[in-house]
């Protein structure tokens, strides 16, 4: 019981952050002049404040999800009382409320669907609603894309032929997509606009500067994910001198245009699938 309570107060919070900080908009930090070139340094500047952000919201919204996850399934035994003691796709059995079995569920379930999903939200942000919609609108996307080739709507997870209701497995479900979304949002944002850039030369900065990066520490811990941002920041380094600054305005109007009709393309092409998918599921209770 007590794990279950601390799950709710997790998801309590996550909530609370998303309906605070839902609204507002992720503002990358202001350029150079337009046309002069990045240097090395400002490139390191730039990538490092990206890395926290993106950090950040991927570890808030995937501890989100995770004990989102938990609750969810927590949800379904009890409306299952004849599933007590059975085998679920991941191994646990029904009924039983592990440390160990909840831990992995907020990992492998969560903090990794937040860290898969952060890099996509960030590029794909200034093609998707302002506000509290936007967000909905990545984890409702996130959920048609890869939701039922994966988890949590994946057809042939057997939990969904010893668990039910279906119907209320997939509105729980989609209503965590879009917390997740919206929370993601949330964070990147809020985090953003607290979050100074490194001085220069980076040796210059202050203490109190530098301890706002600290979620750069978790990279430590996750060694291929640590692989990765260092790799991309080596292109970064080595790339963005090269490029251009631009005025820092963003995107034009028929850019953002072409991205939402990708993004709308993307959608429709999707859709059958998952509806499929999900009569699939529905099918099998």
């Amino acid at each position: 019981m007590l794990i279950i309570v601390a799950c709710a107060a997790a998801l309590l919070v996550g909530l609370l952050a998303a309906v605070r900080w839902g609204g507002e908009r992720l503002d990358a930090p202001p350029r150079p002049a337009t046309g002069t070139h990045l240097t090395g340094g400002e490139v390191v500047r730039r990538y490092l404040w990206w890395a926290t952000v993106a950090t950040v919201a991927a570890l808030g919204a995937g501890l989100f999800a995770g004990v989102g996850g938990r609750l969810v399934m927590r949800l379904l035994a009890a409306t299952s009382p004849e599933a007590r003691g059975r085998i679920t796709d991941a191994g646990e059995v029904v009924g039983d409320i592990s440390v160990d079995g909840t831990i992995g569920l907020i990992v492998f379930g969560g903090v990794f669907a937040g860290v898969l999903c952060v890099v996509p939200y960030l590029l794909l942000r200034r093609w998707l609603p302002p506000g509290y919609l936007g967000g909905a609108s990545f984890g409702l996307l996130a959920l048609l894309l890869v939701g039922t080739r994966r988890d949590p709507l994946r057809p042939d997870n057997v939990d969904f032929t010893i668990l039910g209701p279906d119907w209320a497995a997939l509105l729980t479900f989609a209503a965590l997509a879009v917390a997740f979304g919206v929370l993601m949002a949330a964070l990147a944002a809020r985090f953003g606009r607290s979050l100074p850039l490194l001085a220069t030369p980076l040796r210059a900065t202050d203490r109190r500067t530098l301890l706002r990066y600290w979620p750069l520490l978790v990279l430590v811990a996750l060694l291929p994910l640590a692989a990765i941002v260092l790799v991309v920041g080596v292109v970064a380094v080595l790339v963005g001198p090269l490029l251009p600054a631009t005025d820092g305005s963003g995107p034009s109007r028929r850019l953002v245009l072409a991205g939402r009709i990708a993004l709308a393309f993307v959608v429709l092409v999707s859709l059958p699938t998952f509806v499929s998918d999900v009569d699939t599921i529905l099918r099998a209770s």
